[in-house]
């Protein structure tokens, strides 16, 4: 009874550990957002080279998933973990030591590079740790964490700017990350696969996995969500401030509403599972997902002079859409991936990340014109999501809500 209840336990604080480092990573842009206007007041450089930290972090982020994705899949995962929170701490003290912005910017992009590392890992260790149930109830959880960090880590952020300086924030996560490193050190060594299976892994590659039309249909359907939602969310203040005369209080308000309901989606997803199943679930949740995003084009469409205050209501069914789908989607991918987890959710990270990306760039010459062209972008994006659904295989195996709970 004492060694099931340790090994519980165990189970409990590596996952605790797990979601530490994920927060810590996209902590990263966050935390030193509120500073980036005033960088030029304090170090050597100009306003448009201070927001190129932000993209510098981002191109990193971009490269560091590729290649732990790749690591991930040749070496001891809990091994590359300690090593890369270590890098993130030495990298993060180097960009607070930084005297000019292009050195900060140059440091950024190995700090993003290192900070890529625990979101590409987490998948694959929660896989090792728990049973299919468990594991789609601990990705809710993660995921619902995560949800959090962007809407409080610049008002952390912008605490340390005001109490102390624009170095605080750097400070703040070398120490962090430095501390959890050290206690990763100490933590039991995670089981692993056969010398058959880690030969296997690192025999295959990510070439592998596009070829993979069931791994591409949760990659892609997923990548199409949370892109959707993602691109709306980044021109959702301008449109609210500028197209429809609103204030940055209504954009607060549609991201509290948004995330509350997706954090509780996403911690009821594995009851749907259980009842529904996760080929069910996924559709549903994208469809709702694709249903909010296709009401606030008709809203925009029929509707002179919107109201920010539509956006609340009918933006909240993309974030319950979301939820709802994305703790089963996102492991139904890892699960298509086969022992080649680490390559595997770096790449639907990047689909995400390249879907955001392309979207953004291409709706930003229309972003002034209001709340048409936010709407349709995203609306595009999230009904591709069921288009991928409607013509890639699913998957073959056992289905997640098929496992006993322990």
């Amino acid at each position: 009874m004492q060694s099931s209840q340790k090994e519980v336990h165990n189970k409990q604080l590596l996952f605790a550990l797990i979601v530490a480092g994920t927060i810590l990573g996209l902590a990263g842009t966050d935390l030193v957002l509120p500073a980036v206007p005033t960088l030029p007041d304090y170090i050597t450089g100009t306003l448009s080279q201070a927001q190129l930290v932000l993209a510098a972090f981002t191109a990193g982020i971009a490269l560091g998933l590729l290649v732990f994705g790749e690591l991930g899949a040749r070496y001891d995962k809990k091994l590359l973990l300690l090593g890369t929170l270590a890098a993130y701490s030495v990298t993060s003290l180097l960009c607070s030591l930084s005297e000019t912005i292009p050195e900060l910017v140059g440091y950024r992009i190995l700090q993003g590079f290192f900070a890529a590392a625990p979101a590409v890992f987490a998948p694959g260790l929660i896989r090792v740790l728990f049973d299919d149930r468990a594991a789609l109830r601990a990705l809710g959880l993660m995921g619902s964490i995560e949800s959090v960090v962007p809407a409080l880590a610049p008002i952390a952020g912008a605490w340390l700017l005001n109490y102390l300086d624009w170095r605080a924030s750097f400070f703040i996560t070398a120490g962090l990350t430095f501390l959890l490193s050290i206690i990763w050190l100490f933590t039991p060594t995670l089981p692993t696969g056969s010398a058959d299976q880690k030969t296997n892994v690192a025999k295959s590659g990510y070439l592998a996995l596009l070829r993979s039309g069931t791994f591409l249909r949760y990659a892609l359907s997923q990548a199409f969500t949370l892109g959707g939602l993602l691109i709306f969310v980044f021109g959702a203040p301008t449109v609210i401030i500028i197209g429809m005369n609103g204030s940055l209080n209504d954009f607060v308000i549609m991201q509290v509403i948004g995330i509350t309901l997706f954090i509780i989606a996403s911690n009821i997803a594995h009851s749907v599972v259980e009842r529904f199943g996760p080929e069910w679930t996924i559709w549903f949740g994208s469809s709702m997902a694709a249903m909010g995003s296709v009401a606030i084009l008709i809203y925009a469409l029929f509707t002179p002079g919107q109201e920010p205050a539509m956006l609340w209501i009918l933006f909240s069914f993309v974030n319950l859409g979301l939820g709802f789908r994305g703790p089963p989607g996102f492991y139904q991918a890892i699960l298509a991936s086969g022992d080649n987890d680490a390559r595997g959710a770096a790449l639907v990270i990047l689909l995400v990340f390249t879907t955001t990306s392309i979207g953004t760039a291409l709706l930003a010459p229309f972003i002034t014109q209001g709340l048409l062209p936010l709407a349709a972008t995203a609306a595009a994006v999230s009904v591709s999501s069921l288009i991928a659904l409607f013509f890639l295989p699913p998957t073959a195996t056992k289905e997640v809500g098929s496992a006993t709970a322990t």
